[in-house]
């Protein structure tokens, strides 16, 4: 029986649509050219000009502290509660899950604007305190769903060995459900941190004054037209480093649970 081409070109076509504007802009940041219309020979002067953007620095360096900080707030609480859902069941856990998964189905909008109406019923003033809480609350459910993803493969005998071993509750922990689970943390880490430098919804709600991260200052430059070249270049260096922290996570995440 002969196999249809069809599923194979259809697949090709889509992979082609999604990827081609990325290639534009990576092509687009070595483009002499202004406006990107048409080829005027390459260049490094948009990345020369980025070098010496204070501005955008400052914005980076601000969502890197923000995405470390939220990184680490979320993986140990996305974690604890990752191992709870698997260890015990009931009515509660079931609740406790559906808070989890709340954030992975609600838009974007609704959850800044809620964070937003929160902040303010609580007098909190919006700042990198506000934007640093709304990123921990919608990447503990990411981190979450990573670690129970690797939950399913560990067998629970091996704990109970160890601790039939002599080994005392925070023995086991460290020694045994740790290193088996470390691959699922570090990738919902990564994971969590990419979202975190990523966001822009979210954190239009809840930033302040003198609070611009990353994605807040490339939606500014890109009301001048003289700007948008040095975000094709901006972009590119994102678009790698993304690219990057993906395919880490993703191997991390497909590491097998059994010791060696």
């Amino acid at each position: 029986m002969k196999r249809s081409r069809l599923p194979a070109v259809l697949t090709a076509l889509v992979l082609v649509f999604l990827q081609t504007p990325l290639v534009m802009l990576v092509l687009n940041s070595f483009n002499a050219s202004r406006f990107g219309g048409a080829w005027e020979g390459f260049t490094w002067q948009w990345y020369e000009r980025l070098w010496r953007a204070d501005e955008v620095w400052e914005a980076f360096f601000l969502s890197l502290r923000l995405a470390v900080a939220s990184t680490v707030a979320a993986t140990l609480l996305g974690t604890l509660a990752a191992w709870s859902l698997h260890r015990h069941r009931g009515r509660l856990q079931n609740v406790h899950r559906g808070l989890l998964v709340l954030p992975l189905a609600l838009p974007e909008l609704l959850m800044g604007m809620a964070l937003l109406s929160l902040f303010t019923a609580l007098h909190i003033p919006t700042g990198p305190l506000t934007i640093w809480i709304a990123h921990v609350t919608f990447s503990i459910s990411y981190v979450a769903m990573v670690v129970l993803g690797r939950l399913r493969g560990f067998d629970p005998h091996l704990l109970d060995a160890a601790r039939d071993l002599g080994a005392s509750p925070w023995q086991a922990a460290r020694r045994v459900v740790l290193p088996l689970l470390l691959p699922g943390i570090l990738a919902g880490a990564l994971l969590a941190f990419t979202l975190s430098m990523d966001d822009f919804v979210i954190t239009f709600f809840v930033a302040g004054p003198g609070s611009t991260t990353l994605p807040l200052r490339i939606a500014s430059m890109m009301k001048t037209s003289r700007s948008l070249p040095v975000i094709n270049a901006l972009s590119t260096l994102l678009l790698c480093a993304t690219f990057l922290a993906a395919a880490l996570s993703l191997r991390l995440g497909r590491r097998p649970t059994a010791p060696p």
